[in-house]
């Protein structure tokens, strides 16, 4: 449960979204592309992280990456691994991914269960709901990449939207907030 500044109290039920070109910088210049690379996070399961494995001789400091599936991607058919569609991030009536699921409830939500439904998604514009980010990396060591779940839930009023479930301008605009809701820990 969060609480939140407004004075709503928020419950997720599923959150999972696809990482996605994740790229490796030094000085503005690629140095690394991880091939194949797709990773579906998923917060309602016992693995709340992904690995990746990067060759040690690079020295970067910045990390890039979206947050969806490309259009290519979306286009190709189904998929196996983590864009299997039985992972629940398929639309099959839509033909697409789902690049970010969220589902809750909110003390703030209209309905008789209170409930909200955020899946954002599409691939042809005007609603190309990809997002990219760059992350500064400061400490190799060990990256821990955060996703801000109070920063995102604090900026949807659940008063007036809690339901989105295809490709929009609304799906676009929750995407674009999501994208910025990524830290570096």
């Amino acid at each position: 449960m969060y609480h939140l500044p407004n004075g709503n109290t928020v419950s997720i039920e599923i959150l999972k979204f696809y990482i996605s070109g994740i790229e490796l910088f030094e000085n503005s210049k690629i140095i690394w592309r991880e091939k194949e690379s797709f990773h579906l996070y998923s917060a309602d399961s016992s693995n709340k992280t992904f690995s990746l494995t990067v060759p040690t001789k690079f020295n970067f400091d910045k990390i890039k990456f979206n947050l969806g599936i490309d259009s290519l991607t979306n286009v190709s058919g189904v998929m196996g691994g983590d864009l299997d569609p039985t992972k629940g991030m398929y639309w099959a009536w839509q033909s697409g991914y789902i690049n970010f699921k969220i589902e809750g409830k909110s003390n703030l939500v209209s309905n008789p269960k209170k409930e909200f439904q955020f899946h954002l998604g599409g691939y042809l514009q005007p609603h190309y709901s990809i997002q990219t980010t760059t992350l500064p990396i400061t400490d190799k060591s060990k990256i821990d990449i955060v996703f801000d779940i109070v920063q995102f839930l604090s900026e949807i009023d659940f008063s007036k939207q809690n339901h989105i479930m295809s490709p929009s301008i609304k799906a676009l605009e929750f995407s674009q907030l999501a994208i910025k809701c990524f830290k570096v820990k």
